[in-house]
Formats: structure tokens, sequence, C-alpha cells
């Protein structure tokens, strides 16, 4: 293959990487009250008790 193949393979695959690296350094925990945690997994129980009648 021709160098500039080469080059345009090497530039893709670190934009990849970097992108990766880039999302992995600037997520953040979620920091939620237990009240705030309860009501998601009440969501949660209601909504899958809806889809199973759905179904």
């Amino acid at each position: 293959m021709p160098w500039y193949i080469w080059l345009l393979i090497i530039v893709v695959l670190g934009s990849i990487v970097g992108g990766l690296m880039m999302l992995r350094d600037t997520a953040k925990p979620l920091n939620l009250t237990d009240e705030q945690l309860k009501r998601i997994h009440k969501r949660n129980i209601e909504q899958d008790a809806k889809d199973a009648q759905d179904s």
C-alpha cells in the first residue's frame, strides 16, 4: 500500500482512540440521593410490569 494510505489509517485510529480517551476522562459518576435512587427503581419496576402486560 502507498504511504499515504498508512498515514490515513494512523490518523483515523488515532482520532478514534483519542476520542475514547477524552470520553473516559470527562465521564463523571452520578451522585444521586437515596430518595432519587428509590424513585428510579420504583419507575423501573412499574415500566417492567407495564411492558409485561403489553407483551
